[in-house]
């Protein structure tokens, strides 16, 4: 039992320049959309762009070892995923 809890700590420390490096990755992929030039008509609904890097950001979060850390990232993701989308930010297909 004193092993366990000692890999634990071990494991539990993470540079601040790993936590910063994976902050900016996520406000990168947050911030990737595929926009349409002419919106998608489906149903009533146009649909003006897709929000790939949220996607590909909520791949890498789940996977991350840090459980504290992954409810972090999911907001920063979800927040800069609603704010890029007003902007003009991403690839126009």
């Amino acid at each position: 039992m004193a092993t366990t809890k000692r890999k634990q700590q071990v494991a539990a420390n993470e540079p601040d320049s790993t936590y910063f490096l994976k902050i900016i990755l996520y406000i990168v992929l947050g911030s990737f959309w595929l926009k349409f030039q002419q919106p998608l008509q489906i149903g009533g609904f146009a649909i003006n762009g897709f929000p790939l890097g949220l996607l590909i950001g909520l791949v890498f979060a789940s996977h991350d070892h840090f459980q504290v850390d992954r409810k972090i990232e999911y907001a920063i993701l979800v927040i800069v995923t609603i704010v890029t989308f007003f902007l003009p930010a991403g690839i126009v297909i």
